[in-house]
């Protein structure tokens, strides 16, 4: 039986090997999910010997990881805005960058909520749930938030998040497509839809193209098709009104396409971007 330490320089060694950048937090993260602790414990006992089964799930693990399998697959959850959600191949991954899109969604809220106002929100796209249940268990004062999605698969990964949370009278799950399962005029529109074009496949990383669902990473050659889709559901359904608010998550370079979209549309609206931590834009705030 091999100690906290040796296994944990093995996992490393090997990882380093396969060529992952991050070779060290992730034989940490493993190690730590095979036996239960911290990762600030595997350093404060680095002689605690592992049992044999233990040595070989964390192998496993690491062979996994080896061939590019997500950490967050491997040990079935995911940190997002200080929550923990159960993640699996049948929803993305939930990144940091999409916290800017939570962060503005709950000032947007709060502003209506304080001006005694009681915004109908609704997640178009919700996958694992991370945005919908954020805000409810952020924002006690909103009664009820509604949350899209086109695959049963995701949807069952989110009542399990919801019900993790104790949120599952509050985030209601609609399945279908985009704003089509909408029982009644919204007021602030979040989404993280699928915006990477096919055209920029090569730049992803080999996890992220080889593991995570296509169905809600691609949106046709440029990224545009899914966001098209939604202005043009928008046009066609009575879902949004005056003075809704929608939030969308995008790629870099879709601004100027973006706006043209919108003005096809609601040739009066008031456009905003904001760029994420690395300067990129990221969010296109639209109040029509």
């Amino acid at each position: 039986m091999t100690t906290v330490q040796q296994t944990l320089e093995q996992g490393i060694a090997l990882l380093t090997q396969a060529g992952q950048e991050t070779a060290r937090l992730d034989a940490q993260v493993l190690l730590g999910y095979v036996l239960g602790v911290e990762r600030a414990t595997l350093y404060a006992y680095p002689e605690t010997r592992l049992t044999p089964e233990q040595e070989r799930q964390f192998f496993t693990l690491i062979e996994r990881r080896g061939r590019g399998e997500p950490v967050a697959y491997l040990v079935g959850h995911k940190e997002f805005y200080g929550l923990d959600f159960l993640v699996d191949r049948r929803v993305l991954i939930p990144r940091p960058e999409t916290e800017l899109l939570v962060e503005t969604a709950l000032s947007v809220c709060r502003e209506k909520l304080d001006a005694g106002q009681l915004p109908i929100m609704a997640d178009i796209g919700t996958g694992s749930g991370a945005i919908p249940i954020t805000l409810a268990v952020q924002e006690p004062r909103l009664p009820y938030l509604y949350a899209t999605d086109i695959s049963t698969d995701a949807l069952e990964v989110a009542r399990l998040n919801c019900r993790r949370y104790h949120v599952e009278q509050r985030v209601r799950l609609l399945h279908g497509d985009l704003l089509a399962p909408l029982p009644e005029p919204v007021d602030v529109f979040t989404a993280n839809l699928p915006y990477v074009g096919t055209n920029e496949m090569d730049i992803l990383g080999a996890d992220v193209r080889s593991y995570e669902p296509h169905l809600a990473l691609f949106g046709g050659p440029d990224g545009l098709d899914v966001l098209q889709r939604l202005f043009l559901q928008t046009r066609q359904s009575r879902v949004a009104r005056e003075g809704s608010v929608f939030l969308l998550e995008i790629g870099f370079r879709q601004r100027e396409p973006l706006i043209e979209m919108v003005r096809e549309v609601w040739p009066r609206a008031v456009v905003a971007f904001k760029k994420d931590f690395a300067g990129w834009d990221r969010l296109l705030q639209v109040r029509v």
